[in-house]
């Protein structure tokens, strides 16, 4: 099927050949090439390293051999166990631990699992550190053990509930303003970890909690990816639970979708939106988020009389961007938040207690506050990648097709029209071609998504 080396790790199909699929020989060489470079990296004599892991069905093979591969390094594991991205990400800092690797392939159907790797702060790792690493693979250049320094692992079963005590802890989360709405709120967590933590969260924000697909099996029920087309099924039971909201994250909780009363969706592009209109109206500041974003951000924060940032895609370019500009929120516009009163990576926990306080706080449905915002339409569509088809070549033409427009190619090509912009960019973690388009209506943003589908089919035909 396909795998996938990257500076954000690896991702791949499981079973088949070699090379050419997330076998255990790869989860073995790619845990042994991170490991040797934290060493090589790493003047202390002994190096600890937390594991955690969504709920897929490959995740208990895949991290049994990660973490015996780091074990005969001479590295100390601390295992997570189920759990989900963002904890994984508090705890490296939490333990003092050398760094972290969580072992999920996001939003991607069952049969892909990845090793996403993290730094000493729980933090994804910089483009250079990736190319380390991935070196390191291609040379195999390995150095195992003796029998007595080897690694011991040490498990810690209740992370996620200590996740969830570090979210309450935030000065801007108010348990007691949620307590006092009585929200009612129905869950789907994909039937993985985040059927764990998020109904947990809500519980003791004293929120009456309906779950589906909460079971963490791994047995994915829909394609896991939080879009409208697969969630027909929380819009209809908000509606028929008489509920005040969906709440749907993706198999490792980094990605949060809301649903608002009339089962209707929030949008993914408002998650962020919504977060940081609360978070700006306490504590001014900057915001940022990727290139793919909507525009409603930096309204939103134009409105509150800050300053909006955009990155190239992936949460190492934000994160690095809000640092840059001590942005107070950003994301990505998929639905992941990064606050960094909590830490530098996208938490749906956090996500949904800034949310629920806001909420609770506001007096008003969630129908309502979407209305207060201004009101953009994405479209967002993928072409297929076949190895002959020269990606780079086809971004070329059509940035010169457009040569008149305002352009940027920080990543990919994104075009700025006066009403509405296009952006096309190779995926990091799939064999595609992303086409991402805004207008101010559906039929606009859709329109213009045909339209650069049909440019691209013409420059290749």
């Amino acid at each position: 099927m396909s795998l996938i080396k990257s500076i954000s790790g690896i991702r791949g199909t499981i079973g088949g050949k070699p090379s050419e699929n997330l076998t255990p020989l790869d989860a073995v060489k790619f845990a042994a090439a991170y490991g040797t470079w934290l060493k090589n990296e790493n003047t202390k004599q002994k190096l600890k390293v937390v594991i955690g892991r969504d709920a897929r069905l490959s995740g208990s093979m895949i991290q049994q051999l990660v973490m015996n591969t780091l074990v005969g390094l001479g590295i100390d594991v601390i295992d997570l166990g189920l759990s989900t991205t963002p904890t994984v990400e508090i705890a490296v800092p939490l333990e003092k631990a050398d760094g972290g690797i969580i072992l999920t392939a996001s939003h991607n159907p069952k049969q892909w699992n990845a090793l996403k790797l993290l730094n000493k702060k729980g933090e994804f790792l910089s483009g250079a550190e990736g190319v380390k690493i991935l070196n390191y693979a291609e040379k195999e250049d390995f150095v195992f053990s003796d029998v007595d320094d080897l690694g011991v692992i040490t498990i810690i079963g209740d992370y996620i509930d200590r996740h969830i005590e570090e979210v309450l802890k935030l000065k801007l989360v108010d348990t007691e303003i949620v307590k006092k709405a009585r929200f009612k709120v129905v869950v789907d967590a994909v039937n993985s970890t985040g059927g764990i933590a998020i109904p947990a969260l809500l519980k003791r924000m004293g929120v009456e909690v309906v779950e589906l697909y909460c079971e963490p099996n791994g047995h994915f029920p829909h394609n896991p990816e939080p879009l409208k087309e697969h969630l027909g099924d929380i819009c209809k039971l908000v509606v028929k639970e008489h509920a005040d909201l969906g709440v749907v994250v993706d198999p490792d909780v980094d990605r949060l979708a809301l649903i608002d009363e009339k089962g209707e969706m929030f949008g993914e592009e408002y998650t962020l939106v919504a977060c940081a209109d609360y978070v700006l109206g306490k504590t001014p500041g900057d915001t940022v988020s990727n290139l793919s974003s909507s525009r409603a951000l930096r309204d939103l924060t134009n409105r509150h009389g800050n300053t909006y940032r955009a990155s190239a895609v992936g949460e190492v370019n934000v994160v690095e961007l809000m640092k840059e500009s001590n942005a107070m929120i950003g994301g990505e516009g998929n639905g992941g938040i990064i606050y960094p009163e909590s830490h530098y990576g996208r938490d749906s926990l956090v996500g949904v207690a800034l949310f629920l306080t806001y909420l609770a706080e506001k007096k008003m449905t969630v129908s309502e506050i979407k209305k207060s915002y201004p009101m953009y339409y994405m479209s967002k569509n993928k072409i297929e990648l076949t190895p002959e088809l020269d990606v780079d070549a086809i971004l070329e033409n059509v940035k010169e097709n457009h040569s008149s427009e305002e352009i940027s190619t920080v990543d990919g090509v994104k075009i700025d029209f006066a009403e509405n912009w296009v952006h096309l960019r190779k995926s990091n973690t799939e064999p595609i071609i992303r086409i991402y388009t805004e207008a101010k209506s559906q039929q606009e943003a859709d329109a213009l998504a045909q339209k650069m589908i049909d440019e691209i089919k013409a420059i290749v035909a």
